[in-house]
């Protein structure tokens, strides 16, 4: 097997982060400082899903290609972490499977499924609890979940969003970078308070509350997958959170504040 000194998994890591989650960090905290020095935190507004364009069709467009190119990083992870073998002929390679290293894979699905839905409950309900306190408190904005028209592909689209929040999330700052720190050396504490600090990080944008609740959650998923070593799991309560998140205030018009 090949294996890349630590050097080039430190740069492999930066590229990753900066065409994903820690291009939105840096971002989420520009767009904080922007909002603090505007007006209280309390008076302003966070969108996750916004319209992108007047015209139905050409949304719809938008928003599925922001859905589609927003993956291309999980990709890229899934082939960093594919491992490359030499063939008993010694010929060629045959490549290790990324997916199964991850655990993000339908190898149990009735048990993924359960876990999910236990560990979506855990996080829900007390989430709504700290949204409210933040909103009291001042510390975090109104958070819409959803701004798109109602179109007959709404609901589906904010699926689908939800989705790839969640697999985005879930492959890069939980399974691929609990694999990499623990590649640096790293003890599995600072590797979790890493991955916890960064998921908090890009939530930033919609307050402290949220960044809070956030580097709370990233606790205790990166926990469990060091327990498990399954993201599949994570990635449907993630969803699961969202998806309640989104449609339920596309239809009901309720504003929740789940990451």
């Amino acid at each position: 097997m090949l294996v890349p000194s630590r050097r080039r998994l430190r740069i492999e890591v930066w590229i990753v982060l900066g065409l994903s989650l820690g291009q939105s960090a840096v971002y989420s905290v520009v767009q904080l400082l922007d909002k603090m020095t505007r007006a209280p935190l309390a008076q302003g507004t966070s969108t996750l899903n916004r319209s992108q364009s007047t015209r139905e069709y050409f949304d719809l467009t938008y928003q599925l290609l922001d859905i589609i190119f927003a993956l291309v990083p999980v990709l890229l992870v899934i082939y960093f972490m594919s491992e490359q073998r030499l063939t008993k002929a010694g010929a060629g390679y045959d490549t290790g499977s990324a997916f199964r290293k991850l655990g993000f894979n339908f190898a149990r699905p009735g048990r993924d499924l359960l876990q999910g839905l236990g560990l979506a409950a855990m996080i829900g309900v007390p989430s709504l609890g700290l949204y409210a306190a933040g909103r009291a408190l001042g510390i975090t904005t109104a958070i819409i979940p959803s701004a798109l028209d109602a179109y007959w592909w709404t609901v589906p689209v904010l699926i689908l969003s939800a989705m790839r929040h969640a697999i985005v999330e879930e492959v890069i700052v939980v399974g691929y970078l609990l694999d990499r720190f623990g590649k640096f050396g790293w003890s599995t504490p600072l590797a979790i308070f890493a991955s916890s600090m960064l998921r908090g990080s890009y939530h930033l944008y919609q307050g402290f509350g949220p960044f809070i609740g956030n580097a709370v959650m990233g606790v205790v998923f990166a926990w469990i997958y060091t327990k498990t070593r399954r993201v599949m799991p994570l990635v449907i309560a993630h969803a699961l959170l969202d998806i309640v998140a989104f449609v339920g205030f596309s239809l009901f018009g309720k504003a929740v504040g789940l990451g």
